[in-house]
């Protein structure tokens, strides 16, 4: 919530139109306009738990029919129980970008920010599903965007009571038609749709964060197009492993690129007595013009198997795993 008022309200950055409500009540109020608080949401909205990550508890109404089953599911994907939600006007927008933004100290000890080259991905529900660098834009778009990333990033970067500046990477969110650009939303940390950077950058997204802190020079260029795409392995288990990761390097590698699979365990989640885990694969590859398809049709080729834990190859960094 502090997020979305700083850049509407303090910034006066272009966003969707939202309101925030604490009952169903308010929220149907404020898709209708009968709450007297400006202009009413309309259908379609997308309504959003305030406490919540990674899509839970997102859901897109298209009619009032719907709203209770959106709000239920907000209450459950929260992580609060009886939480607060943002329900947003839906913008008809024609693409969405991460653009990672770096706020780091120059050879004078003064505060610069950099940009690495925009990222364009693909959402369901919430998760990153696809992502790829660069993303093309108009010069005036890319400048709109940058420019908005660093209002924000500036404002929460600011030392307050003589504390000084902080330091490190941004993952900003970013909604593009054409010339237009709206802000959506900013992680104070590496993001998913980052991951990507492994392979295109000459410094990825999680050293650029770790030498902005220590006050180390940066570098936000680009080594390489080149795109990534989930693997989800579709099981809660203590442990899995994939199959099939030769057949999908194979897939990447038929198209000419060089590429890696990785495996990152998602959040943990809790069923009965004791904590399982869901994991998911990331195939970053290069020459984003020839592999993003292919990196979309690699994760096809494998099959999580749960019932064995995993352990690193710790002769590898690639993050290779194998059974134990």
């Amino acid at each position: 919530e502090g997020i979305r008022r700083l850049a509407a309200e303090t910034l006066g950055l272009a966003t969707s139109p939202y309101r925030f409500c604490d009952s169903l009540a308010e929220l149907r109020a404020a898709i209708d306009g009968s709450d007297g608080r400006g202009a009413a949401i309309g259908y379609p909205c997308v309504i959003k738990p305030v406490m919540s990550s990674s899509g839970k508890g997102q859901s897109k109404v298209d009619r009032a029919e719907d709203l209770q089953a959106a709000w239920d599911y907000a209450m459950a994907g929260g992580r609060v129980s009886h939480g607060r939600v943002i329900v947003e006007g839906f913008i008809n927008f024609d693409y969405e970008i991460t653009l990672l933004t770096v706020r780091s100290r120059d050879a004078e000890g003064d505060i610069r920010t950099d940009f690495c080259e925009p990222i364009g991905h693909v959402q369901v529900q919430g998760d990153y599903v696809e992502s790829w660098q660069p993303h093309p834009m108009p010069p005036l778009a890319l400048q709109r965007a940058q420019a908005i990333a660093q209002a924000v990033t500036d404002d929460l970067g600011r030392g307050l009571d003589g504390e000084p500046a902080g330091c490190g990477l941004f993952g900003v969110e970013l909604f593009v038609k054409g010339d237009q650009v709206w802000f959506s939303e900013v992680s104070p940390r590496p993001h998913d749709t980052g991951m990507v950077t492994m392979a295109t950058q000459w410094q990825n997204e999680f050293e650029l964060h770790a030498r902005a802190i220590l006050g180390l020079p940066v570098d936000t260029s680009l080594k390489s197009p080149g795109a990534s795409a989930v693997i989800y392995g579709g099981v809660d288990a203590a442990g899995i492993v994939f199959d099939g990761v030769a057949q999908a390097l194979q897939v990447l590698l038929s198209s000419g690129a060089w590429a890696w699979h990785w495996c990152m365990p998602a959040a943990p989640t809790r069923r009965g007595s004791g904590p399982s885990w869901r994991r998911h694969g990331c195939s970053p590859a290069w020459r984003a013009a020839d592999v993003r398809s292919s990196a979309g049709r690699s994760p096809y080729t494998t099959r999580p198997l749960s019932h064995l834990p995993i352990t690193p190859i710790k002769e590898s960094n690639t993050g290779f795993c194998r059974r134990r």
